[in-house]
């Protein structure tokens, strides 16, 4: 696998974004045809559907520089076991030694000075009280974890010592001072930076500060998002009927959402409702709102009418990718953000990955995935001007496409391994692409559904 460079593409975290310049690119023509004088606009037609869509890249680098526009999020002492996914707000500094005793790093004999030794009658097991002292020529059976006693010199392993006719203890190999013993401090001294502020919270992590004294750690809190489900023809159960579906986003969004890092704190079904929207976006407190359908301008889509409604600063307006160009992300509130995802399943995909997982990271303090690519195993079919998001599975070093990639379709995603990004144009069999990681796929911390 190697870096993506695609020219043209703009690294997510370069320092040449604000937030200002992500509305202008709302506000301002992007090519030739869109600075071209305006023509006048059809009944109901509204500003934003006149080329306003950003390139696939570009709307990445703004939702991930959106969320830093907001103040500084208040940092909150989470139990170790609620941790796991979170990055340090505050260093991991050890609260005590590491070991914070002398102990033995393997079963067999505790001995003091040069054998043979005569063995004590009563053990040294992990977990119990200080041991009496040891003097030359004295040994002791000891277990792995267990404090060796004052005098110790060195461990003897179980399988390198024997007993004589006499009961007294010998080495069957040469012996080192010192050997066997994790000696107090060997891995941290109290007060020692573990771990700096920034740091994700993995197992091994979880682990450390386990080891090291806490209970608590202080960390980046998971951002909040509610899902809003827009749409009078859903189905929340059975069989699609008379013209009405089943709703596939409201079970999916929730634990994708999750995975993602997010704490997924409602999810309400509004319908196509104007005046309960407005009122679900006014009411939240999430710090991000994830709307699905409504995007686009039909008789009942009520997202870009609500925002206006509420004067809310569109950020992205549309993105030059298939599926899921209808796709928005606005900032409605001084800490909040909403993504408007198309109502087509695998097109509500295409959002969350290109608007959604950035602005979480963001929010979440978490760094940004390396980019790489893999070469395709076929080729794929691409848009004449835009980006294509095409689920794909990872066999060897190829990335192998998937069918039954149609916006409104699921099949292929719930096989894929990744998204691969599929420039303008198309791609060509064995030709390097630029690889999106499923969060569950990666086998990562991110797979966490509850």
């Amino acid at each position: 696998m190697t870096p993506a460079t695609r020219a043209g593409a703009p690294a997510e975290d370069s320092d040449d974004l604000d937030v200002e310049e992500a509305l202008a690119l709302v506000r301002e023509p992007k090519d030739t045809a869109a600075s071209a004088p305006a023509p006048a606009e059809a009944p109901g037609e509204r500003r934003y559907e006149r080329h306003r869509a950003t390139p696939w890249p570009r709307a990445r680098e703004i939702a991930a520089r959106a969320a830093r526009s907001g103040s500084r999020r208040t940092p909150v002492s989470v139990p170790l076991a609620e941790s796991l996914g979170l990055v340090l707000a505050a260093p991991l500094d050890a609260l005590t030694d590491l070991p914070s005793f002398d102990s033995s790093a393997m079963d067999g004999w505790a001995v003091a000075g040069p054998g043979p030794w005569a063995v004590r009658e009563q053990g040294v097991l992990a977990g119990h009280a200080r041991p009496e002292p040891l003097t030359d020529g004295e040994a002791v059976r000891i277990a792995t974890g267990a404090r060796v006693p004052s005098g110790t010199t060195a461990v003897l392993r179980t399988e390198h010592g024997r007993a004589d006719a006499q009961g007294r203890l010998h080495p069957t190999r040469e012996m080192h001072h010192g050997q066997d013993i994790r000696p107090r401090g060997q891995e941290c001294r109290n007060g020692d930076q573990l771990l700096p502020v920034g740091t994700l919270v993995t197992p091994a992590v979880l682990g450390l500060a386990a080891a090291a004294g806490y209970d608590t750690v202080t960390a980046v809190a998971r951002p909040r998002v509610e899902v809003l489900v827009l749409g009078d023809e859903l189905l929340t159960g059975g069989r699609p009927h008379d013209g009405l579906v089943r709703d596939a986003l409201g079970p999916m969004l929730p634990p994708w959402l999750r995975a993602m890092g997010a704490d997924v704190i409602g999810v309400r079904r509004l319908g196509d409702d104007a005046k309960a929207l407005h009122k679900a976006l006014s009411g939240s407190r999430a710090d991000l709102v994830v709307t699905t359908g409504g995007t686009a301008a039909g008789p009942v889509d009520h997202v870009h009418p609500t925002l206006e409604r509420m004067g809310a600063d569109l950020l992205v307006d549309g993105v030059k990718v298939r599926p899921g160009h209808p796709m928005l992300l606005a900032r409605t509130k001084e800490n909040q953000h909403l993504v408007g995802l198309p109502g087509n399943p695998l097109a509500a995909v295409s959002g969350l990955l290109t608007l959604a997982e950035p602005l979480l990271r963001t929010l979440a303090a978490r760094p940004a995935p390396e980019p790489y690519t893999l070469a395709l195993g076929e080729a794929v079919h691409g848009h004449p001007h835009d980006t294509r998001l095409v689920p794909v599975v990872l066999r060897g070093d190829r990335a192998v496409p998937l069918h039954y990639n149609g916006p409104a379709m699921l099949r292929g995603i719930a096989a894929a391994d990744a998204m691969a990004v599929v420039p303008p144009g198309g791609a060509q069999q064995g030709e390097e692409t630029e690889l999106l990681d499923l969060p569950w796929a990666a086998a990562g911390i991110e797979v966490c559904f509850t």
